[in-house]
């Protein structure tokens, strides 16, 4: 994947250019960013049995035409967001003179998260359940054995009704930290919201640090790997308006794997338990540092049987110190495992076992009326048997070097997201986090932009969904399509006519500098090693 090719170092000058370039594209995402905030105050999830707004004289934003209004602020912001996103990514694949430098990006994405902080969560009532597990834990209760539901309050009342009797299915480490929050916070639902999104914030800076340094490993463009994995409006609005816990355990997830791939296996390997102690899937990952390290080892010298017993002994046990230090501190034990098996209540046929339940009922239907449920639960099993020979197969067969363990990785985390029984839009920030390590085809990226367009659309803002509705989907699927193929070739709707300025900055550069042509890109010197 790499060409060899060094690349060459912009000058302080054109670097001011490049940046200066790109700037437009940036201020359009933030002001989409600032509109999404704006809009959530009319049509997200707000706590429920509040007086707030109406204390404030707000309330009418909530209902009417003024949610209308809200809604056309949120829609706004939204399109605004994947529009700035695709140009930057248009610019980046050039490689010429608009694309940003990597400080500018990480610069400009705290300034593009900075409102959604802010904002009501959208798109999902998850917090209020976080909160809501976090004070049945302070109760006394042990929220493995024991759902939100022990613990009535204001919490409960905002959480989604479906989940408020089950269990945690979160790591220890989540766990504790929900704990501390809901003893800060109390019931106070926008201070527990915002104090949520304060102690998920690390993560986000670990992924800034993290994914430049991943994507340079391996020869890839980190500019690429900040636009797909933290650019990408469907991560940023999920995890920080959402907010969802995946934005701590993303970081985490790619801040090990960065010290396992540099080198420093035993210390990433412990990062890497702490991801599986926030949440359980991060321990996909922990598997392929076999190899990883066993490559490393046979870059001095030839790898002996001792050498293997010895990595794999001192993985495991690194693993089970770190993640049973958590579960010691917290005292639940592993009572979380139970909490996993409630993902089948979610049915949506983003997974292919409950995609294929949904054909098989929709084919019989002539002949024979199907019940749903039955065939989920042959198929979700199917899936589940399927998914564990996959992961196994991935692992064995993505042994050769470092490389091809990373590239393992990333493969087995997508088998998840396909082969599990339900899938959520901010589980993709699993595979994305690690697919900055390389440098992926135009098609892989602009099925990205269509498949995180899509979900911004079937998923509403207030926690609804679409996905069920012919009509909106026919429209999610058409705006999707369109933005991937604005990825691949600027206005495909031959619409620069009414606002040339749009695309023109694209094809133009300074006159000290003129803009590369479509076919020129920059070609990364490989790393040691990638």
């Amino acid at each position: 994947m790499n060409s060899g090719v060094k690349a060459s170092t912009p000058t302080p000058a054109h670097t001011g250019v490049r940046d200066r370039t790109a700037r437009g594209d940036l201020i359009i995402g933030a002001i989409g960013a600032i509109l999404v905030c704006v809009g959530s105050f009319g049509v997200g999830d707000p706590p429920r049995n509040t007086t707030t707004l109406a204390d404030l004289g707000l309330s009418w934003i909530t209902y009417g035409h003024g949610k209308n209004l809200f809604g056309i602020f949120f829609w706004l912001g939204v399109f605004s967001m994947v529009f700035a996103w695709v140009r930057l990514g248009r610019r980046i694949a050039r490689g010429a003179t608009g694309s940003p430098s990597v400080r500018t990006l990480q610069r400009w994405l705290l300034v593009w998260a900075a409102p959604l902080l802010v904002a009501v969560p959208v798109y999902s009532r998850d917090v209020y359940a976080y909160l809501a597990q976090g004070a049945v834990f302070g109760a006394g209760f042990n929220p493995y054995a024991d759902g939100p539901a022990h613990h009535p309050g204001p919490l409960v009342d905002s959480m989604a009704t479906v989940w408020a009797t089950t269990t945690a299915p979160y790591g220890p480490f989540t766990m504790g930290l929900l704990r501390v929050v809901t003893e800060v916070t109390g019931d106070h639902a926008v201070a527990g919201i915002l104090a949520v999104r304060l102690v998920l914030l690390p993560g986000l800076f670990l992924s800034l640090w993290a994914i430049p340094r991943l994507a340079r490993h391996f020869g890839a463009s980190p500019q690429a790997g900040l636009w797909l994995a933290l650019f990408n409006p469907m991560v940023l609005i999920h995890l920080v308006a959402g907010p969802h816990v995946e934005l701590l355990m993303a970081g985490v997830l790619t801040t090990g794997v960065v010290l396992v791939v540099t080198g420093r296996q035993v210390a990433g390997t412990a990062v890497l338990a702490l991801a599986v102690s926030i949440k359980i899937t991060a321990g996909i990952a922990v598997p392929f540092v076999l190899w990883i390290w066993l490559s490393h080892i046979r870059s001095r010298r030839p790898v002996t049987a001792r050498d293997v017993v010895g990595v794999f002994a001192a993985i495991v046990g690194i693993s089970v110190a770190v993640f049973g230090l958590w579960t010691l501190l917290v005292g639940l034990g592993f009572g979380w495992l139970t909490g996993l098996g409630w993902a089948d209540v979610i049915i949506n046929w983003f997974t292919i076992p409950t995609f294929v339940a949904h054909v098989v009922t929709l084919v019989a239907a002539p002949f024979a009326a199907l019940n749903l449920q039955p065939v989920l639960e042959i198929t979700r099993a199917i899936g589940s048997v399927v998914l564990a020979v996959t992961l196994v197969a991935l692992w064995w067969r993505h042994r050769r070097d470092e490389r091809d363990a990373v590239a393992g990785m990333a493969w087995a985390m997508l088998a998840v997201l396909l082969l599990e029984p339900s899938t959520l839009p901010w589980y993709y920030t699993w595979a994305l986090a690690i697919a900055v390590a390389f440098t992926l085809p135009p098609w892989a990226r602009a099925t990205v932009v269509g498949a995180s367009t899509f979900m911004l659309i079937v998923f509403q803002p207030d926690d609804a969904i679409v996905f069920y509705k012919p009509v909106e989907l026919t429209l999610a699927f058409l705006l999707a399509g369109l933005a991937a193929w604005s990825l691949l070739r600027p206005d495909p709707l031959r619409l620069g006519r009414f606002g040339r300025w749009a695309w023109a900055s694209e094809r133009t550069g300074t006159p000290e500098h003129p803009a590369a042509g479509e076919d020129e890109v920059r070609k990364p010197e490989p790393a040691p090693g990638g």
